[in-house]
């Protein structure tokens, strides 16, 4: 399994929160809630051929 922390910027509060990335599925969009301000963040994770990661993130108005 490929696991990775990363640290992004809440689109709603700005906070910075941490997130645990699963790569093994390869590329993915899922939903997520801030752990600060609890809005859901729409999580963007591209693996590309060699395995790295690139993740962003939006809020659910920009989805």
């Amino acid at each position: 399994m490929l696991l990775d922390m990363q640290d992004v910027e809440c689109p709603y509060c700005g906070e910075l929160i941490s997130l645990m990335l699963d790569a093994s599925a390869g590329s993915q969009r899922y939903i997520e809630d801030c752990h600060v301000c609890c809005r859901p963040i729409t999580v963007m994770l591209d693996v590309d051929a060699d395995g790295d990661t690139c993740v962003s993130v939006q809020s659910q108005d920009d989805a």
